[in-house]
């Protein structure tokens, strides 16, 4: 049986194929000393088809660690549209900076950063689409602040919310987990959207994302 590492680089060489810009980013960001836990390409280029099929002018990012899911999501803009950013690293804000450059794509983002939860209060909305993937413990205070960042028909990705299969684990005490379930259940709970999660494998392991509608 093939491997999930192996069947997300078929996947990767039929719909993504070779990057130079893409490829750079991730190289960079491992020469920085960045962790390895960005988006794959796969997922990916599913944040920049969301956003083509939403016709999305605005964007915010919540986590950019090194710009690769930025320059996917950037790439989903129109010439004209805006991608705001957040990041809690100068280091690591300063590394996207480079890739965004070197991607073309920086005239469309700003990288604000700082603690989100902090820089969330100086950011202007609405969004058309808001992609969180920022720590965990912190995603119920993110869906709160997205949830004030949107407009009917907004959607909001928020990846990693299986987190190998712990987040059923009520037992589990890790403040990820715990982040994970609080923000899974508020979602469920919320009236003003309808949501669905999906169970991934892949270079990134088992994990998944939710995919919130904001009605």
């Amino acid at each position: 049986m093939n491997s999930w590492d192996d069947v997300d680089a078929y996947i990767g060489g039929l719909f993504v194929g070779a990057d130079e810009a893409l490829e750079a980013a991730l190289q960079s960001s491992d020469e920085a000393g960045l962790p390895a836990i960005a988006v794959s390409a796969p997922l990916g280029k599913f944040l920049m088809l969301l956003a083509r099929s939403l016709g999305a002018r605005t964007i915010l990012e919540i986590g950019t660690l090194g710009g690769y899911s930025t320059i996917w999501l950037a790439r989903g803009l129109p010439a004209d549209g805006r991608l705001v950013s957040l990041e809690l690293e100068q280091h690591h804000a300063d590394v996207a900076r480079a890739n965004l450059q070197r991607a073309g794509v920086s005239d469309r983002v700003e990288i604000v950063v700082g603690p989100a939860l902090e820089t969330l209060h100086r950011v202007e909305g609405p969004f058309d689409l808001i992609f969180i993937d920022a720590d965990k413990d912190n995603y119920p205070g993110y869906f709160e602040h997205s949830l004030r960042l949107s407009r009917p028909g907004t959607v909001i990705v928020a990846d990693n919310v299986v987190r190998d299969g712990e987040v059923i684990n009520e037992a589990n005490a890790d403040p990820r987990i715990r982040g994970v379930r609080r923000f899974n259940e508020m979602v469920a709970a919320e009236r003003r959207v309808s949501a669905t999660a999906i169970q991934t494998v892949g270079t990134k392991g088992y994990d998944g994302f939710a995919l919130i509608l904001v009605s």
